[in-house]
């Protein structure tokens, strides 16, 4: 079943750690591809929090890509929000990327850019994202549950 994709598809993406390096999750919610809007999250171990943005965004281009299909791709702008200023400026190429664990995500994201040729980050306040935190934040209490 083909599913139909709307004008723009619209995703957020969050990452967050307890602590810089700790316990690590990530949140992705995508919207424009079917009729109901996709949500992951993930715990990824210990992790800086941003690590964790990084895979955030990893996770949602691979998603993305694998609910859209690469044809639908090739026609249909993807915007990515979240509320990492330091990361969405690397990823727009307006910052540089010295820390070397984060050279090696941003490689990723390049890498994967090529099957999103209209592909935009936008930095957007913590309060516009806040699904796509809760989603971390969850995914985060329920792991550390775990461990008591």
């Amino acid at each position: 079943m083909i599913k139909e994709i709307s004008n723009k598809i619209i995703v957020h993406t969050d990452g967050g750690s307890r602590g810089n390096p700790g316990p690590s999750a990530i949140g992705v919610i995508i919207e424009g591809i079917g009729n109901e809007r996709k949500e992951y999250s993930e715990y990824i171990g210990e992790a800086t929090n941003n690590v964790a943005e990084y895979k955030a965004v990893i996770l949602a281009l691979k998603k993305t890509r694998q609910l859209a299909g690469r044809e639908a791709l090739e026609k249909t702008p993807v915007a990515i929000y979240m509320d990492s200023e330091l990361i969405c400026r690397q990823l727009r190429g307006e910052y540089k990327v010295e820390v070397k664990d984060l050279q090696i995500l941003f490689m990723e994201v390049w890498n994967l850019k090529f099957d999103f040729p209209h592909l935009s980050f936008h930095e957007v306040p913590r309060e516009d994202n806040t699904l796509a935190d809760r989603m971390v934040n969850a995914c985060l209490d329920k792991q550390t549950s775990k461990l008591f």
